[in-house]
Order: C-alpha cells, then structure tokens, then sequence
C-alpha cells in the first residue's frame, strides 16, 4: 500500500530535495506540503497547503500522513529576535509532533542540529535541545532527531558570507580526523536520503542520529521490513 508523507520546510534547501526525492519514489502516492509559500510547477501527487506555521492548528484536518518530515530551521541572521527566532525553531517542529500524536501518524522525523544541548548556554543549541526533548516527548512511536553538523549543498537565496565560509572549512576538511571528524560538513543531500531511509525501516534504534550516522544511512540502500 502506497504512502502518504508530510513535508515542513520544502522551500529550504534540504527539505526542498527531500521533495525531489519523494517525488520520483513509487512507495509514496501522496506528498502534503504546509508552508508559507507556493511552489509552482508540482505534479499532483504533491498537495499544497499555504499559511502561518506558527499557527500549525489550522491545518489540523488536513494533517493526515503516514510520516511527517521536519526541516523547518531559520538562522540568527534571518532572525535576530530571539522570540521569533523560537517560535521557528522550536515551536513548529513541535507543534507538528502533537499533531502527528493526535492524528495518529507513527512516523515522525526531525532535523536539528550537532551541539543540540537543552542546558546550554548557548541560545541557538539550548532551543533545539529543547525542541527535541518536547518533540521526544509526544512518544511517537517511529521519531528520528537527526543532527547535522553545518550543512553545505546549493541554496537559492544568496548568502555570499556563507558561501565563502563553506569554501573555507571544506579546505579544512582534511583536518578533521578521529574525534573531529563529526564536524565535517554534510550535505544536504545526504541529509534528505537518510531520512528516506530511516522513514522506511523500522530496525533503526537510534532516536538520536549524529552527523556521522547521517552519512552512513544516506549510503544504505534500506527496505521496509
């Protein structure tokens, strides 16, 4: 029986391949989209539903899948108030997790981030800590949280600062070996494939993916059981 996923965050760059991805997969027949914008030129298959994800409720209905992939994530830049900047990240992936709880999804991916840490001092590692805590907290029954280290992959906004700082630490990548090698960067590419392949087992045991692990799955060619 074919699926149906639920994708928050098609617009930025890993969701935006997870979209691809799902698209061209035959075990998936359809794909619902909650954002704040459209996305023109989609097939059918691909549903499309345009408001304020902040407030998730309204779309409590049409929030029906099978799995539910969040790659919802804004940056300090984007948004310097730090309320906003919560709201974001952590109020819409959380959010979601209750509705999939109540609307009885079993399947719920996340995508958060290395230094992830719910007693941080650090405003941006404290909120996805956090986030991940209360999303663990809706006990479905399938969560994955995967954290990345920095993403690299092409964007469609420009960001000319970001650009120069990947070119700088892939030039550094070499270096990372042994315990530094979980902050190579990671493609978001590679992020989108593992979260196929992690909504398509249920061998894995691992509720927490490291960056590593990312990488590792994305390369897994896994079948559902």
């Amino acid at each position: 029986m074919k699926k149906t996923a639920i994708i928050l965050g098609a617009t930025g760059l890993t969701g935006g391949l997870l979209l691809k991805k799902l698209m061209v997969d035959n075990r998936y027949e359809t794909i619902k989209l909650f954002s704040r914008t459209r996305i023109e030129g989609l097939p059918n298959t691909v549903q499309q539903f345009i408001g304020n994800l902040l407030e998730l409720d309204q779309f409590k209905t049409d929030f029906t899948a099978d799995e539910v992939y969040c790659c919802i994530g804004t940056t300090a830049k984007k948004t310097p108030d730090k309320k906003m900047y919560r709201n974001i990240d952590y109020g819409i992936p959380v959010s979601a997790a209750k509705l999939a709880k109540e609307n009885n999804i079993t399947t719920f991916l996340v995508v958060s981030a290395m230094g992830a840490n719910k007693k941080s001092k650090v405003f941006y590692n404290r909120t996805k800590g956090e986030m991940e805590q209360d999303v663990l907290h809706q006990e479905i029954q399938h969560t994955s949280i995967l954290r990345p280290s920095l993403i690299g992959g092409e964007r469609e906004e420009r960001r000319i600062l970001e650009k120069i700082g990947l070119k700088v630490f892939r030039l550094m990548q070499p270096l990372f070996i042994g315990p530094l090698k979980k902050y190579r960067i990671i493609n978001a590419e590679s992020i989108a494939q593992a979260m196929v392949n992690l909504a398509n087992t249920t061998s894995n045991t691992d509720v927490i993916i490291t960056s590593l692990d990312i990488e590792q799955l994305a390369k897994s060619n896994i079948k559902k059981d």
